[in-house]
């Protein structure tokens, strides 16, 4: 592994006064500097992680996860060191796995690595949240060129190289996603490796599993609709150019029988026809622009 020194540790935080302290004196066993980011926390955090040991950098205000961890890339870039570690504060992910995340980056078999739970049988994972993250594992993979089995994974180390080139717009916990999707079109090699996960952990999540899900999930349709535009709207389109030829088909067959044209399945049918049509043009078009930048790069 790593020499400590070169590994830094980056945790955001937002009112963790519970489990911070614990979580970073066991992370300071095996990184040079734990840089915690207090995302406005109303209680103790940064007090209780700075007896622990932790640089603070400390936020006025709660401003989401995604902006925390790019202050606290900011400063690792500063501490010029050589890996990062990433993970929660909240006490769900074990420090003592530190050296199986970062291993493969010191060694130069990966330049991302990735903590992932289902990677590991006996993980009691509730089932709603594999439910969850099957649903979130789909979608980031469609918006990204690396195929996960846990991209909201948190616990996770990168080297030097993908620090700098984190540069991506990303907002609350959508974060996880935008980097694979990120960091994968660089042309960076991501690697998972096993671990465990505690549930029962003080705080439990900060916003409920359905809101928190869904968030993130808006957020990833979004990211496919500007990479994958052809996937985004084709797929629309083409589902309205078979709505409207079986609506044309109802509408045809009352004509043969009736000599009327029934209004309602016409209408439907060419309306459905034309958004369709539109669709297909769009993701067209887009796809096209998005070739044209890829080869710009």
């Amino acid at each position: 592994m790593q020499s400590n020194n070169n590994v830094v540790a980056i945790i955001p935080t937002y009112n963790e006064e519970i489990a911070i302290g614990s979580v970073v004196l066991r992370v300071k066993k095996y990184v040079g500097t734990v840089v915690v980011v207090d995302d406005g926390s109303t209680d103790k955090t940064a007090e209780v992680a700075n007896l622990a040991g932790a640089e603070i950098l400390r936020l006025d205000r709660n401003y989401g996860k995604a902006y925390a961890m790019m202050i606290g890339f900011e400063r690792a870039k500063e501490l010029n060191c050589s890996v990062i570690v990433m993970l929660d504060g909240d006490g769900q992910h074990n420090p003592n796995e530190i050296p199986l995340i970062v291993t493969p980056v010191s060694n130069g078999e990966a330049d991302l690595v990735i903590g992932s739970r289902f990677l590991t049988k006996n993980n009691t994972i509730p089932k709603y949240r594999i439910f969850g993250q099957k649903i979130l594992n789909i979608f980031t993979n469609l918006s990204s060129d690396h195929k996960t089995t846990d991209s909201q994974s948190g616990f996770r180390a990168m080297n030097r190289e993908v620090l700098e080139n984190l540069n991506f717009e990303s907002e609350g916990f959508g974060i996880e996603s935008d980097m694979i999707s990120h960091i994968s079109s660089k042309g960076f090699v991501i690697k998972e490796v096993p671990i465990s996960a505690i549930y029962d952990v003080p705080n439990k999540h900060k916003k409920g599993p359905f809101f928190h899900g869904m968030g993130v999930l808006s957020n990833i349709i979004g990211l496919i609709g500007y990479k994958r535009p052809l996937l985004s709207f084709g797929i629309p389109g083409f589902v309205s150019v078979v709505i409207a030829l079986v609506l044309g088909f109802v509408a045809f067959s009352e004509y043969y029988v009736t000599n009327k044209l029934p209004f309602g399945p016409s209408i439907g049918s060419a309306s459905f026809l034309i958004l369709g049509l539109v669709a297909i043009m769009a993701g067209l078009i887009l796809n096209s622009l998005v070739q044209i930048m890829k080869i710009r790069r």
